[in-house]
């Protein structure tokens, strides 16, 4: 046994500023994809003079009230270019940041019970593959191989027939994930700001030149929205309206069981996803209640549905015990994907639409807002994603690879 010493904890794993009067980026919304777009301006583009403005604590929205699911295989080619590009940094982040957040590569599994299931599921691996994903078919006994403990019997209400495997996906541990670029964008210089809310907008004419907040004004060249659930309210503030509504979107955890899942299962038909932490909770989500809110709190019907589901398809779990439940505040567009660029005000960006991707993107999220905040332009990545495309019609449906929750 090693007899060095260990190095004592730091009191704090980042500064805890006031704000400052003006700044040249206001990043607006302290979770993943602020503190992502902060680290990349600062890293990437050399901007320093940032500000990330939390109304709570950092990370205390979606990014701590998900279900940590990684993986890239989208349909079509502008989703599955964006959320690659997230896999094959969030690849190469636990170095690049120094921190262990437990990313684990287990991979996930989509599966099929009907027939259209089927033509779906097919279609989209081999346009994952069409696209140099690592997205295959397979069939039920290929399934049973990498996860015995599902119920792959054809005598079941939805037998499964086949499914798309992502061996690369997997997931992390969302609150590290936070902690590890809040410190890093703190060590680089960026402000994060904790318990100050937006409650409006300086303007002169139609170009944003700050923002109001309950600890005062601050002045900004450029502002970015990246408040999930409450972009729709922010962007009201601002004068103009998002095509996003919010909804609340539950989850669990059991108590704690020894290995017993080694990946991701995902069903749209029977309803409900469930993986492994690495604790040994089992997780589980499901489907977004169906009224709008902004509460981080949902109907009890949708948890027991996603109980009964989980059960339908994995038998062994029927004696688990619910330990914990949550909700998050998800924001879903028409096309179930995401708005990622300028807004109808000058100065003004908005990253929001993620609906349930958006801590599996949170890496791509970050480095193609922060590009778009660091130039005024978009990145090529992000240039699909536009607000616009409400207008020209050229949607980006991914309802079908979103999976469950839409």
């Amino acid at each position: 046994m090693s007899t060095e010493p260990l190095p004592e904890h730091p009191e704090h794993l980042w500064r805890n500023p006031g704000p400052r009067s003006s700044y040249d980026v206001v990043i607006v919304g302290g979770g993943g994809h602020g503190l992502a777009t902060a680290y990349y301006l600062a890293s990437v583009h050399g901007i320093t003079n940032v500000a990330v403005l939390e109304k709570g604590w950092l990370a205390g929205g979606n990014m701590a009230r998900n279900t940590t699911i990684i993986r890239s295989n989208y349909l079509w080619d502008e989703s599955a270019a964006l959320y690659e590009h997230a896999l094959k940094l969030w690849e190469g982040l636990p170095d690049e940041l120094d921190y262990d957040f437990l990313f684990s590569q287990r991979g996930v599994l989509n599966l099929a019970h009907t027939l259209q299931d089927v033509r779906e599921g097919t279609r989209r691996a081999n346009a994952n593959r069409l696209n140099g994903i690592d997205s295959v078919w397979l069939g039920p006994d290929e399934i049973a191989e990498i996860c015995p403990i599902l119920n792959t019997s054809p005598d079941t209400r939805y037998p499964v027939l086949g499914g798309t495997y992502q061996p690369r996906a997997g997931i992390a541990k969302h609150d590290h994930v936070a902690w590890a670029l809040a410190r890093r964008a703190d060590e680089l210089g960026v402000d994060l700001i904790q318990g100050c809310e937006v409650t409006g907008f300086l303007k002169d004419g139609n170009r944003v030149t700050g923002v109001e907040t309950t600890r005062g004004r601050i002045h900004a060249g450029r502002v970015g929205l990246a408040a999930a659930g409450h972009s729709s309210v922010l962007a009201e503030l601002a004068g103009f309206r998002l095509p996003v509504q919010s909804h609340p979107l539950q989850a669990l955890v059991s108590e704690l069981h020894e290995p017993v899942h080694p990946t991701v299962v995902m069903s749209n038909h029977v309803h409900v996803y469930v993986s492994q932490a690495h604790k040994g909770e089992l997780v589980m989500g499901a489907g977004v209640d169906a009224y709008n809110g902004y509460g981080q709190r949902g109907a009890f019907h949708v948890i027991e549905q996603q109980m009964a589901a989980a059960v339908e398809l994995f038998p062994v779990f029927a004696r688990a015990h619910v330990l914990r439940t949550w909700g998050g505040i998800v924001d879903v567009t028409p096309d179930a994907s995401p708005v990622i660029g300028a807004t109808p005000v000058d100065g003004l960006f908005v990253n929001c639409g993620w609906g349930t991707g958006g801590f599996k993107a949170t890496p791509a999220a970050g480095w193609t807002f922060a590009h778009t905040l660091a130039t005024g332009t978009p990145h090529p990545l992000n240039a699909p994603f536009a607000l616009e495309r409400f207008t020209t019609g050229a949607l980006i449906d991914e309802h079908g690879a979103a999976a469950v929750a839409h």
